[in-house]
This record gives C-alpha cells, structure tokens and sequence, in this order.
C-alpha cells in the first residue's frame, strides 16, 4: 500500500519534488534483519549508510576506533557513537568555528568564502549528546596539530570539516591509520559552497592512486574504502 502511494506521489508531483531536491523511494525492501535507524534524523541516506557499513565492520570484527573531524554540534557524531559502542571515538574540532587559517586558505584558493559560523557549540554540549560518553575523546583544537599525539588504527572515519585544507590533512593524517576493510566518510564532496572538498579528495586519491565513491545523501558525500 505504502509503495503503490509513494509511486503516486511521485508520478504526481516529481517533477516539483525533483526541483527542491527531494526524492520519495523505497530503501533495501529485500533486507529481513533488524535496523536502528532514528526517522528524525534530516539525512536517511548518510545515517542508513552509516549504519551499514557499522554492520560491515562488525561482521568482519575489524579491530580498531573511530573518529570524526568537523564535529559542530555533535548531531552525526553521536550515531557513530551509536553503532560503535564498543569504540573509541575521538571527536576533533575547534568547537570555536573554523580556524583563521583555514579560511586565509580557503578564500585565496577560492574554494568558499569561509564566512559560516559555527561558533554555537562546546565540548560539554556534543558530550551530552553522546550515548556512550564514556567511549568519547574530545580533542579541541587546531588540526593536524591537535592530533599530534593520536597513535591508532581506525576502522571508520568521517571527516566533516568543510574546507580544503583540514579535510586533506584528515585524509594524510587517518589513511594510514584506517585498517584494511575500513572506511573514511567524507562529508559535502558535492556540495558546491565548499567546493575545497571536492578538490581535497580528488588530490588525496589521486597521489594515493586509490578512488572514492560519491553517494547522493544530502551534502554529496564521498566514501573511500582501504
């Protein structure tokens, strides 16, 4: 019944739902086991992928932590905490909007004007948000200088930080560290008001002769895979 609506829904309206972006599909209809995915979340794609690939590392019983880079207020980074809660995960952001140095960068490379604030967070904040805040690391601070002293493998990454600069020293940085069979989620690759992102994978991959795959969640995300 649900999928014969959304069918009319579409056939009716797509063209309008097209123009603001929205897509009315159904998702994974021959997967039986049970999935955690909260409805509220803005982005179903990035989450239902998110808790894929969790599923993944776990079935594999790859050993190794976690981490996000660009964390703001916490809303992504408490569902890696989620599906990892046997994991460490370290959460690395200024939590004082971007650094005067990234946007010097940004701006002269023309990437993005840099001017967004997201200055409205706190360590304490994101750490409420946590479920497990007890498996959390919060590293404030300057990237990659703040992660000078982080020695670990990681099994799954996300690196939201929006500009060119932190995102391909995220990439230098965690590459390394990722295990064999983990993944790096790299957050606004198709989003075209922060056009560094792109540009800082495409260079990464390139040098490391390694490629990504782009998935249509609503910042355009990128994954890579070791």
């Amino acid at each position: 019944m649900l999928k014969t609506l959304a069918k009319g829904v579409n056939y009716l309206f797509g063209k309008a739902l097209e123009k603001n972006s929205i897509t009315v599909s159904s998702s994974l209809g021959y997967l039986y086991r049970k999935r955690t995915i909260d409805k509220n979340y803005f982005d179903y794609i990035r989450l239902a992928t998110l808790e894929l690939i969790s599923y993944e590392i776990r079935t594999k019983k790859l050993l190794g932590n976690t981490a996000e880079l660009g964390v703001y207020k916490g809303k992504f980074a408490r569902y890696i905490n989620q599906y990892f809660p046997d994991k460490t995960l370290y959460l690395f952001d200024t939590f004082e909007g971007f650094d005067k140095r990234d946007i010097k960068s940004e701006t002269q490379k023309k990437f993005s004007t840099g001017e967004q604030d997201f200055s409205d967070t706190s360590v304490s904040s994101v750490l409420k948000l946590m479920p497990f805040p007890e498996k959390c690391i919060l590293i404030k601070g300057f990237f990659p200088e703040s992660a000078k002293a982080i020695d670990d493998s990681f099994v799954f990454v996300s690196l939201d930080a929006d500009l060119y600069e932190p995102i391909y020293y995220g990439l230098q940085f965690f590459f390394p560290k990722l295990v064999h069979g983990g993944y790096i989620f790299i957050h606004d690759f198709n989003n075209e008001n922060y056009k560094g992102a792109r540009k800082a994978v495409e260079q990464f991959c390139n040098e490391q002769k390694i490629n990504y795959i782009p998935i249509p969640d609503f910042g355009g995300s990128a994954i890579i895979l070791k």
